[in-house]
């Protein structure tokens, strides 16, 4: 297992941490060794305290030997080989210098604009690389939260919540809240949102789901930035984001008695029917889909990643029955929503018949995002 050394000492922070203690923290979340002192012998992965990076650097370098990233020719992270590459490189390092001419080290160039694929998110991405000092904290912060975010997402996630969902993750880091600290209180806010569409309270459930769908995007991102995600917040998020739907979906069902628009008992029955088995199928086909070729259906083509922006999951849902609330007929909406959600099945389901058809005929199935890069 290949070590990793912190090099020097930076008393500027990132999201609370100190640039040792993250990189302490992106180590061991890639499996991968940390010692505070340079190993006698042995291959080594200097990591330069005057930076930030994307910790898919670190992960990257770890696995190429004789790699170094570069920021203004200043070495970032290097895979040492040697302990000659060990002393040049950490010599450049404490002095902010570039490596001298000659050196055998493959130098990457941060500002050649090398682009990687994020192979848990599926997304192109230019992993970013700062200098931390005061006067680039926010932007250093900011390039850390953008480079957590997913690339393939619902409307709402990708362009209303992000902003917002920024300066919750910076308040957050500030008074040490956890994640799962921000998922709970989402959670609470789940259930309110839930009575309150059961009493037909549609504008206070509305906003009490707002928030707590913000929060849903707030407790993985501040994961992500401080370096803290773990099996039980994963599995603590995930299940709130997957058990919930179809109870916001009743409830909302139930409260138009109460709100005075009530549908016919078998229009009622019927539209649940086709909202929580279209959402239970759907997921089938998601999950096949990740069996049988290794990644979400969602990534497999440029058409798969525009249609998730508006298929039918909680967010969209909500923002057709924000629509029929502004022309106050709530029972509509869930109409509406019923028929969304059998025609995103259908798209999923032809998705899934055209994958396999073009499998038997022996045409891979890649994701675009990967083709493109």
């Amino acid at each position: 297992m290949i070590t990793v050394v912190p090099t020097d000492e930076n008393p500027t922070k990132l999201w609370g941490l100190t640039t040792a203690e993250r990189v302490r923290r992106i180590a061991r979340a890639a499996s991968l060794g940390v010692e505070d002192q340079l190993p006698v012998d042995g291959a080594v992965v200097l990591a330069n305290n005057a930076h930030v990076f994307d910790p898919g650097w670190l992960k990257h370098v770890a696995g190429h030997p004789g790699e170094v990233l570069t920021l203004g020719g200043v070495p970032v992270v290097a895979h040492c080989r040697t302990a000659e590459e060990r002393a040049l490189v950490d010599a450049a390092m404490r002095e902010g210098r570039p490596l001298p001419a000659g050196t055998s080290m493959k130098a990457i160039a941060h500002e050649s604009g090398v682009q990687a694929i994020n192979s848990e998110l599926r997304k192109r991405e230019q992993p970013f690389a700062l200098k931390l000092e005061p006067s680039t904290v926010r932007a250093a912060e900011r390039a850390s939260y953008f480079g957590a975010y997913k690339g393939v997402t619902d409307v709402l996630t990708k362009y209303l919540w992000p902003e917002w969902a920024l300066v919750l993750t910076r308040l957050a880091a500030r008074i040490g809240m956890s994640p799962n600290m921000v998922t709970a209180i989402g959670a609470l806010l789940c259930v309110v949102a839930t009575v309150a569409f059961w009493y037909g309270h549609y504008w206070w459930g509305m906003a009490a789901g707002l928030v707590f769908m913000v929060l849903d995007t707030v407790d993985g991102k501040l994961a992500r930035c401080t370096i803290t995600s773990s099996k039980w917040g994963d599995v603590f998020d995930h299940g709130i984001d997957l058990v919930h739907p179809p109870f916001w979906w009743y409830a909302w069902g139930v409260g138009l008695w109460a709100y005075g628009r009530p549908l016919a008992p078998e229009t009622f029955a019927l539209a649940l029917w086709v909202i929580i088995g279209g959402y239970v199928l759907q997921r089938l086909i998601e999950g096949a889909f990740l069996q049988w070729y290794g990644m979400h259906i969602h990534v497999w083509e440029k058409l798969d990643s525009d249609f998730r922006l508006i298929t039918a999951r909680r967010n969209p849902n909500m923002v057709i029955l924000f629509a029929s609330m502004l022309v106050a007929r709530p029972d509509l909406g869930l109409v509406a929503v019923a028929a969304w959600t059998a025609l995103s099945l259908v798209f999923h389901a032809v998705r899934l018949a055209q994958a396999a058809w073009r499998h038997r005929r022996g045409n891979p199935i890649r994701s675009w995002l990967e083709q493109a890069a």
